[in-house]
């Protein structure tokens, strides 16, 4: 009860745990976000009718991935190293975002030409480096605190994940716990998350007039039965196998380039992509539209091996040999091609079950994302597959606890925070 003379007020601290100053900040970053994000979408599909991998010949496209290797050198000679998540991530720990956008200069165009290229690294990683990055700069130009400007970042990233994946909820909890290896802890952030992952979805939609609708589908089950909790928990094991497979063929390869002049790496990168696309198409492109046909088409069980193998290949060589991107779609690809790999091999496996399971588990395995994750993959095949996805990724992200591919991730109580 409201004592006397004092009205209640939507921006009262206690109703929504924010004041007025950071809702207006994150409402601002979140739209700025989705016009970001329509605008770099938008970039790479112009570039793509003349660089995509089906715009050539299987001899051309060394010449061309080679020359992209030599773009992405030319450009961080000119313009500086790129950012990543990984610097974002760190900064966010640190001092509630990044102190400049200096590193945008070069990320952006660098991740515009090999995106669009056919490179094996999704728009994921850059975008949500830039958003959030733009982020920080309009909340230190506001002058607000490091609680506030960590909130207002990840507030940034929440838009851009929404952006690519067209679903608010999961994008919001993907972007608070990719910080960290063990779950969401800048409780803080929960309600500016929210609120920028929805403005940003909304500012998106209104620009391009995209369907609401999350951007893949996956099969629906009416009701689960007994059976696919079993399901669930042996996509749990695979998925883990996977990721574990595809953190150390990373490491791996990050040393083997290191060992290679800076200058030649992203060269002999592009070189190693179209020497694997000889042998499997889907070992170009990040994995957005074959992720979608993975999950609509009848496809044969060696073609679906070679395109698991194909993909973890080729995404790790992108990633290690300095091309930007990121990794989280080519993960959910190589999930969904699991899945109906093992619905081949067992028809008592349903494709809908076990394909959620093995997206959520895979990614979860390397980004330790257990809500985001299953929330982003249960929005596109419908909240009824909810507890075998989660039973899958809580599996994955027990059995992955000590690997690591994002080094920066780390709890807020290993440091002494500044706020």
């Amino acid at each position: 009860m409201l004592r006397p003379g004092r009205r209640l007020s939507l921006f009262d601290n206690r109703v929504l745990g924010t004041s007025r100053e950071l809702f207006v900040a994150t409402v601002v970053v979140g739209m700025a976000s989705g016009l970001v994000g329509a605008g770099y979408l938008l970039v790479i599909h112009v570039l793509q009718h003349a660089l995509w991998p089906e715009q050539w010949g299987s001899a051309a496209e060394f010449v061309v991935l080679g020359a992209v290797g030599v773009g992405v050198v030319l450009i961080g000679r000119l313009l500086g190293s790129p950012g990543d998540v990984e610097l974002l991530v760190d900064n966010i720990h640190v001092s509630g975002g990044m102190e400049n956008v200096r590193s945008l200069r070069s990320l952006v165009p660098m991740s515009w030409l090999t995106i669009s290229a056919g490179g094996a690294a999704g728009p994921e990683a850059p975008l949500v480096t830039t958003c959030g990055s733009l982020a920080g700069l309009v909340a230190r130009r506001r002058g607000l605190c490091v609680s506030d400007t960590r909130c207002v970042t990840i507030a940034g990233m929440a838009a851009a994940f929404t952006v690519l994946f067209g679903a608010p909820l999961g994008s919001a909890f993907f972007a608070l716990e990719i910080l960290h290896r063990r779950g969401l802890e800048y409780h803080e952030a929960l309600v500016p998350a929210f609120v920028g992952s929805l403005s940003g979805y909304v500012c998106y939609v209104a620009l391009t007039g995209a369907d609401l609708a999350p951007v893949w589908h996956i099969s629906g089950v009416a009701s689960l039965r007994g059976v696919d909790l079993a399901w669930a928990l042996a996509a749990g094991v695979a998925g883990a196998a996977l990721a574990v497979s595809f953190t150390f063929l990373t490491l791996g390869l990050r040393r083997a380039f290191a060992a290679l002049p800076a200058m030649s790496r992203p060269v002999v990168g592009g070189l190693l992509l179209a020497a694997i696309a000889v042998w499997s198409s889907y070992g170009l492109t990040f994995g957005e539209q074959q992720t979608g046909h993975v999950l609509a088409a009848k496809i044969s069980a060696g073609v679906l091996a070679a395109a698991i193998i194909a993909k973890l290949l080729s995404t790790s060589v992108t990633v290690s040999s300095g091309w930007p991107g990121g990794f989280i779609i080519p993960l959910f690809f190589i999930g969904a091609a699991a899945g109906q790999l093992t619905h081949h091999a067992f028809g008592d496996a349903r494709v809908g079950v076990v394909c959620a399971a093995l997206m959520a588990a895979t990614n979860v395995g390397v980004t330790k994302t257990l809500v985001g994750s299953t929330l982003v993959v249960t929005e596109m095949g419908g909240l009824q597959l909810l507890p075998t996805t989660l039973i899958a990724a809580l599996v994955a992200l027990m059995l992955t606890s000590e690997v690591g591919l994002i080094h920066s991730q780390r709890g807020r109580a290993l440091l002494s925070d500044p706020s």
